[in-house]
């Protein structure tokens, strides 16, 4: 009989402990992005969070168009909601959205110090660190390796040299019952993945960028013109009409189906286009973008997302908890070699496993040598309006509604508009 009573009661106790925990749980929301395997992983990492504290957590997923979803974010922040504790934000938007965003200095303990500098410091705002760096982006050119080898044709190295042999190859396909194949896709829909691709144009024919790092505004060039006026040339002849509608999504079924000979996008796209349900696994090759001319240089937009913990959360030392279990060595590790996504944690680069796992990693230290940034810090609370007149310009020149040069000269006196004597 004692030993039944003492079974009940540990039974009981452990119900009673059970309980406890049950009451105690908390249940927080995190929005996460679900471009390629991004929401996938978010909930298996989430997963692993929750079997540690026993917390729950709500994945929301979100818009992949960054522009669509900032739009989202300001609105929820503007009612003060506390429905997301946690947001995945754009490496563009900590200056933006820093007042209502978490300090998350009181939380880290210094961890922050095992990520690449530069990310850190663009996360922190007037002295606060409002967001933990998650992965690091940084733009390649994909290309058929199959393709060039059949016609003989060389890895580009500049744009022009893509656009021939881009028409090369898709003629010739063409010719031989292949009409779906085109010679190159990217991100042509009015949206800030377009300010990206047009950045990296600009750049890359020594154009420089929007708005220079002392606020001057530089767009209306010579060299923005030379860039955009090849740009234009693409639709229709090897990039197709709904270019002009393609997000990072678009581009890359395009291009994972077997139908481009070429692609711009972000490193995410490495891991799925050699999962085994890709029609073109082991037939891709990874380079950086074109230069603009033999005197141009290589250029890639810097990218990449952060967490954030909201001003609203009503648990804010949890959210934080979990932002910093996301963007911690392992889940970081994980998230590399299971999506290709890039860690912000400069040791990683080091690991073995990553090494011979990741070869796009190896690249990206390369590519981020070569990255240009966007303006969002020269502009400061102006980068979006900046960022919007500048693709919808973009947008305009390449659906031929107008040139270069006059979308570049309109262009210029608008963001004048909005600077007047200074950004603030």
């Amino acid at each position: 009989m004692k030993t039944i009573a003492r079974c009940l009661s540990g039974g009981l106790s452990f119900g009673l402990l059970l309980l406890a925990k049950i009451a105690f749980s908390q249940t927080l929301t995190i929005s996460c992005g679900a471009v390629g395997a991004e929401l996938s992983l978010c909930k298996e990492a989430v997963s692993a969070w929750t079997k540690k504290t026993g917390h729950q957590v709500e994945v929301i997923s979100t818009p992949n168009s960054s522009t669509e979803r900032l739009a989202l974010y300001q609105q929820i922040f503007s009612a003060k909601s506390s429905d997301i504790d946690v947001f995945q934000i754009d490496i563009i938007w900590p200056g933006l959205l820093a007042n209502h965003l978490v300090d998350l200095s009181p939380y880290t303990k210094g961890v922050e110090k095992q990520h690449f500098p530069t990310l850190v410091e663009n996360n922190t705002v007037s002295g606060k660190l409002v967001a933990m760096p998650w992965f690091v982006d940084t733009a390649f050119l994909y290309y058929r390796k199959d393709l060039l080898e059949k016609y003989n044709q060389p890895v580009p190295t500049t744009w022009q040299q893509l656009s021939d042999i881009g028409k090369t190859i898709q003629n010739q396909e063409h010719e031989k019952g292949n009409a779906q194949l085109w010679g190159y896709v990217w991100q042509g829909r009015a949206y800030e993945g377009l300010t990206c691709n047009a950045l990296e144009w600009l750049s890359s024919y020594n154009g420089g960028s929007i708005v220079d790092n002392n606020g001057k505004i530089t767009v209306n060039s010579k060299a923005a013109e030379s860039a955009l006026s090849l740009a234009g040339q693409w639709v229709g002849q090897i990039s197709p009409p709904g270019v002009l509608n393609y997000t990072e999504e678009e581009a890359r079924g395009v291009f994972q189906s077997g139908n481009a000979v070429f692609m711009r996008n972000w490193p995410y796209a490495w891991a799925l286009a050699q999962g085994e349900e890709s029609a073109i696994k082991g037939k891709v090759g990874i380079v950086a973008l074109p230069k603009g001319g033999p005197e141009g240089k290589h250029a890639s937009t810097l990218g990449g997302w952060q967490l954030a913990v909201s001003k609203y959360s009503k648990y804010p030392k949890l959210a934080a908890d979990l932002t910093l279990f996301l963007t911690s060595y392992d889940i970081q590790k994980q998230r590399l070699l299971k999506g290709a996504f890039n860690p912000t944690i400069k040791s990683l680069y080091e690991d073995q496993e990553v090494i011979a796992a990741a070869p796009v990693a190896k690249t990206l230290v390369k590519s981020l040598e070569q990255s240009v940034a966007r303006p969002s810090t020269a502009t400061k609370s102006k980068y979006n309006q900046v960022s919007n007149l500048f693709f919808n310009a973009v947008h305009n020149v390449l659906a031929g509604k107008e040139a270069p040069k006059q979308a570049l000269k309109k262009l210029e006196k608008k963001l004048k508009r909005i600077k007047r004597k200074k950004w603030n």
